[in-house]
């Protein structure tokens, strides 16, 4: 072991002659626990939380979503479609067109961002699992159906149980407008409500599904599409990579977070942020780390005066100082880094914080990332060393001599 580690276990191990250098020791330990255990829970948290939005997100939204570089239609060529569809890592490939529609049910009218959808597609989303009431079932014979956010069809006063029709309005591409007879100029199809489902508060107040057959004779489109959504059985960024390859230059691959840029965008901010606030209490904790030291610094004037005439240099003298200061963080680094752990872990297994009604969870989420961990670990230390960097910085100590 080396001899400035050695001296500083050997000074934070011993008794101080002053018991208050001991408290403040102690109570430096204590914050700097807290502060690490605290960073660790909150950011698991965050992102228990952004698993949660990604997940719900991904129940309505796919994997990937093949959209035209430039313009809104597009019509995929069968070649593109059956490379697509041949990928062992592409489990479907959905035709998907989607406007936003002017909407009456029953006297009532809104707006709704309308997405007509290929066959299958209740065998592949999981917007199922989001249906309060009915069930998703676009289609029931000859007979066309559509499901709905609980939001938009609590505005329309739309149930599933009701024989009333939902009708849907979009502009005619290939007419103009009249003005003596607007309505004239709007193309109109009939749906029936089928399920209403809950996904999350801004998507439940527009989502509309309904079968992408209807959509094209509202838009005029033959075989046209606005994208092509792609669900994966292999999402590694090497699957991915590939997929971007085949569709060629013309077409643009959004995954999940390109297909929501501002609110993943602002979950990594928000994180961020929560980051840089915690840390600096962190910072402000290890205050009592400088007055310790300095303290210490104080006390053990005359050990320092020792050992410059034992040949210990300046250097090696404030070394010492620094690994003192330096394993007083430490040692609250690591019971923070234990406490913290241990409270996530309780908290996943257990549930014991239950989150307020009228969330999807009964209990916060917590979801340990080791990077988050290692950054906390980074962040403390530094700010650790460079606290018992600016406590030894007393212009005596490096020039002590015996006397």
């Amino acid at each position: 072991m080396k001899f400035p580690l050695f001296i500083a276990l050997r000074y934070l191990q011993a008794k101080k002659s002053h018991n208050v250098i001991n408290m403040i020791s102690a109570v430096s330990v204590a914050g700097m626990a807290i502060g690490t255990a605290a960073l660790i829970t909150i950011l698991s948290v965050f992102n228990g939380f952004s698993d949660l939005v990604d997940k719900t997100l991904g129940d309505l939204d796919p994997d990937l979503l093949v959209t035209p570089r430039e313009g809104k239609f597009f019509t995929p060529s069968e070649k593109m479609i059956s490379v697509l569809e041949q990928d062992p890592a592409v489990q479907s490939v959905l035709p998907v067109l989607s406007e936003n529609v002017f909407v009456s049910y029953a006297g009532r009218q809104s707006v709704a961002l309308a997405r007509g959808v290929g066959d299958g597609y209740e065998a592949v989303s999981a917007l199922g699992t989001h249906i309060i009431e009915g069930e998703l079932k676009l289609h029931f014979g000859e007979l066309k159906q559509c499901c709905l956010g609980s939001s938009l069809a609590r505005e329309l006063g739309a149930h599933p149980q009701f024989s009333d029709r939902l009708e849907v309005y979009y502009p005619n591409r290939e007419g103009g407008i009249s003005m003596a007879d607007p309505v004239s100029s709007l193309n109109v199809a009939t749906v029936f409500p089928s399920g209403i489902a809950a996904v999350n508060s801004e998507t439940d107040q527009t989502l509309l599904v309904l079968p992408i057959e209807v959509m094209r004779e509202l838009c005029s489109c033959a075989d046209e599409v606005t994208a092509l959504e792609i669900r994966l059985s292999d999402k590694s960024p090497r699957a991915v990579r590939a997929l971007s390859r085949k569709v060629g230059e013309e077409f643009v691959l959004l995954d999940r977070a390109a297909q929501h840029p501002e609110t993943y965008r602002m979950m990594k901010y928000e994180k961020l942020a929560v980051f840089l606030i915690l840390l600096f209490v962190v910072i402000i904790i290890s205050f009592n780390i400088f007055g310790s030291l300095t303290m210490l610094i104080i006390e053990k004037k005359e050990d320092a005066r020792t050992l410059s005439a034992l040949g210990a240099t300046p250097s090696v003298i404030r070394r010492i100082f620094v690994l003192e200061g330096w394993l007083i963080s430490l040692s609250g680094l690591t019971a923070g880094l234990v406490l913290g752990i241990g409270l996530c872990l309780v908290q996943r297994c257990f549930g014991v914080v239950k989150m307020p009604g009228g969330f999807l969870m009964e209990a916060y989420p917590v979801i340990i990332n080791p990077l988050d961990i290692l950054v906390t670990c980074a962040g403390v230390a530094l700010v650790g060393l460079a606290v018992a960097l600016a406590a030894v910085r007393i212009p005596d100590l490096g020039r002590v001599r015996p006397e």
